[in-house]
């Protein structure tokens, strides 16, 4: 069994070929939507997604990526994803992700916070404006099923199919078979580290920490 932590860890400085990140559902392109920590030149960054029109390097389902070799990736970015699978399919996705992840590498990814979404909903109701997002007013109805106005204009994809507390989530990478699992929350959202077996803990560790993602602070 993997080892579930509330701490964190990261990969060291870059030296020779580009690494290369699988932003995994990534959406439209956006700078902003990779992680600061892969906003170095060192990084190169790859873009996968379901959607056709927001215009990925590969369109495919984070479920099946056969189109992608084993081992192949560096590190693997997914920010608001695996919410938007059913929660059968979580261990398929997370078993790909693994897959196509280098011996040395590490999967870094964000997800909504369902126990941070029941504690807004019990202090503040279901329609509270936790924040404003670039999509519009966010509220824990939002975090809990998708983001509603979206979904009214027809985007279905954005709805959420499944959820995760701090505990469940860790739980799913140690199940998937990574041997280290760092998990923190943060606001409203759940960020999971999940280093394959030779990651360089102690050096990606302090590359999260410069770009503010401390799992060592809860």
């Amino acid at each position: 069994m993997g080892n579930f932590q509330d701490a964190v860890s990261f990969a060291g400085q870059q030296t020779g070929p580009l690494k290369r990140v699988l932003n995994a559902g990534s959406g439209p392109y956006s700078a902003r939507k990779l992680h600061p920590v892969f906003m170095r030149e060192a990084w190169r960054e790859i873009r996968i997604d379901i959607d056709p029109q927001a215009k990925p390097d590969m369109v495919a389902s984070i479920t099946d990526m056969r189109s992608i070799a084993s081992r192949s990736f560096d590190a693997i970015w997914s920010s608001h994803t695996l919410e938007h699978l059913y929660a059968h399919e979580v261990p398929i996705a997370l078993a790909e992700l693994r897959r196509v992840l280098k011996s040395d590498g590490f999967a870094l990814i964000t997800s909504p916070d369902l126990e941070a979404a029941a504690s807004l909903i019990l202090d503040h109701g279901l329609d509270h404006v936790a924040y404003t997002s670039p999509a519009g007013p966010i509220t824990p109805l939002d975090v809990l099923f998708g983001h509603s106005a979206s979904i009214a204009r027809g985007h279905h994809y954005m709805a959420h199919k499944t959820g995760f507390t701090c505990a469940s989530l860790g739980q799913r990478f140690v199940d998937a078979g990574f041997p280290t699992v760092l998990v923190k929350q943060a606001g409203l959202d759940l960020w999971v580290l999940g280093l394959m077996p030779e990651a360089d803990q102690a050096g990606i560790q302090s590359q999260l920490t410069t770009v503010g993602l401390d799992f060592s602070e809860q």
